[in-house]
């Protein structure tokens, strides 16, 4: 898997409440204390943050390497590190590692660790942690969710006091791209689970599956003065009703997920702030192309066309995107930007479905709350197809069935992802042997592209590469992408350090290394 792991932390997440949230606001509203005071200067030390993230489960874990529901994502980003990581404006930033440089052929990579960092038990990290972290992660026998991406990589070694070599099978000119997953943190060579230890701001206290974690201030953390905070405390919540009015009543200082209906109510509140991040996050309706009718091109396009995206965004975000045009990893300098916004054309639909001979569609569609926003947005594309002849007849699960033995057989169903550059987003999605191939997709043109452009050193044929890549997948893949979802968090008006985050993780990418409190 690459930046996050679909399946698992997918199954887990609780849906979305919006509507049901709505009556209990406005009671908690009549009860609302004296707004606090916005923090102002630099950056105080000390006090606790208690975020109430949502999801979780008794299968929730510490594990670093296969973070599977919100809660886990959230502790994974404060526990451990990977070499490098994707900062709060999507670019690569070094992590443990102070540089990672490709040989000439981009076969050999090789990271410098950087000094001075260490594990939250004070041991310095050395080239055989790096090296025991990737032999657990890509394990044959029990491969981790960073693996899927890194099939090419044949062998991890030490060559010097603060130096290892990724040696790969195949060029891979982004090979630091597929490095960058925040499950790939460093971890030491006797890690145990038991007594879990990284490099992250904070270590462990306490851990009650399902419930809450515990974190205190990493005293070894190589960032200087951070963390800010003393203690962090991140508490499950199944139930967007039950996070809200939690953070109405003061019970925790910030939460995830804000239902994107109750963006303005919850602005209009004194005490709180509104956090909303411009992401690539999608949540696309996926057709299987070696089905009918989704086998034929000429039906996969007419259900793009009959998408009015725009109100899409409006009725299902509530303005919170922007329009999509069947193409993900829009902060990837590669995007084919320059491709015609696909827009609602309901006379080219039908004469599609005539010509293909399905002028009387019937389709079901497989929707869950799998995201907020995922039923609702099946329900608007329901109504949206009718006016072309469509009947789209919805078959709602709830997420653990969605995700269950049936996940990648359903014709029509919905998924979501969140941000990620092009060619890690293929190697997760969209070739025939990636993990999760929703859409079936095979196409022989397309996978020779990919295969030259992740072999290509040159930006700029990469790029060319890339832009022909696109282009078939927006002539005839099997995804519909009407929109890019943005991020919405909550926090009490005394919390300092929150900023927009464009790789669509919640809270500025669970960076609570940089929170504060008031």
């Amino acid at each position: 898997m690459s930046f996050d792991t679909p399946v698992r932390r997918r199954a887990l997440l609780s849906g979305g409440a919006a509507v049901a949230a709505v009556p209990l606001l406005s009671a908690c509203g009549a009860t609302s204390r004296a707004a606090g005071t916005e923090p102002t200067g630099p950056p105080r030390r000390g006090g606790r943050l208690r975020v109430g993230v949502t999801g979780g489960g008794a299968s929730d874990t510490l594990d670093p390497h296969i973070p599977a529901t919100n809660p886990d994502i959230a502790r994974v980003r404060n526990l451990y590190e990977p070499l490098l990581y994707r900062d709060h404006e999507y670019k690569l930033e070094m992590l443990v590692a102070e540089s990672l440089t490709s040989s000439d052929d981009a076969t050999r990579w090789t990271a410098r660790l950087r000094e001075g960092v260490r594990f939250s038990d004070g041991r310095p990290v050395t080239p055989a942690d790096v090296i025991a972290t990737f032999r657990r992660i890509m394990d044959p026998d029990d491969p981790k969710s960073g693996a899927a991406s890194l099939t090419m990589l044949d062998e991890v070694v030490a060559t010097g006091d603060s130096t290892v070599e990724f040696r790969l099978t195949e060029p891979s000119s982004v090979f630091d791209d597929y490095l960058a997953q925040y499950s790939l943190g460093i971890v030491p060579e006797d890690f145990s689970l038991d007594h879990p230890v990284g490099t992250g701001p904070f270590r462990l206290r306490s851990f009650t599956p399902g419930l809450q974690s515990v974190f205190v201030g990493n005293e070894h953390y190589w960032r200087p003065g951070q963390p800010h905070l003393d203690e962090l405390v991140l508490l499950n919540f199944g139930e967007d009703d039950a996070r809200l009015n939690a953070l109405l009543s003061s019970q925790v200082d910030a939460i995830d997920q804000v239902p994107m209906a109750l963006v303005e109510v919850l602005r209009s509140d004194e005490r709180l702030r509104v956090l909303s991040s411009e992401t690539g996050t999608w949540l696309p309706f996926t057709m299987r192309v070696d089905r009918p009718p989704f086998d034929d091109v000429r039906v996969r396009q007419a259900l793009r066309l009959v998408v009015d995206r725009e109100q899409m965004i409006n009725q299902v975000l509530s303005g919170q995107g922007r329009p999509g045009n069947d193409l993900y990893a829009p902060f990837d300098p590669a995007y084919a930007a320059d491709l015609p916004q696909r827009r609602r054309n309901l006379r080219e639909a039908r004469r599609l479905l005539r010509e293909a001979g399905r002028q009387n569609l019937d389709v079901e569609l497989v929707t869950a709350p799998i995201q907020a926003g995922a039923v609702e947005a099946a329900q608007v594309f329901q109504q949206q197809a009718r006016a072309a002849g469509i009947t789209v007849r919805l078959r709602r699960l709830d997420t653990t069935t969605f995700f269950g033995e049936n996940y990648l057989s359903w014709d029509f169903a919905q998924s979501f992802w969140y941000t990620r550059n092009y060619l890690p987003q293929v190697a997760s999605g969209a070739l025939p042997d990636a993990p999760y191939n929703e859409t079936h997709w095979d196409d022989a043109e397309f996978q020779d592209l990919v295969g030259r452009a992740r072999r290509t050193l040159d930006a700029d044929e990469r790029t060319a590469l890339l832009h022909e890549a696109q282009r078939i997948e927006y002539d005839r893949g099997g995804n519909i992408i009407w929109g890019f979802v943005n991020q919405v968090d909550a926090y009490q008006v005394y919390v300092g350090g929150f900023v927009p985050d464009r790789t669509g993780l919640p809270l500025s990418g669970y960076s609570f290394r940089e929170i504060w409190i008031g």
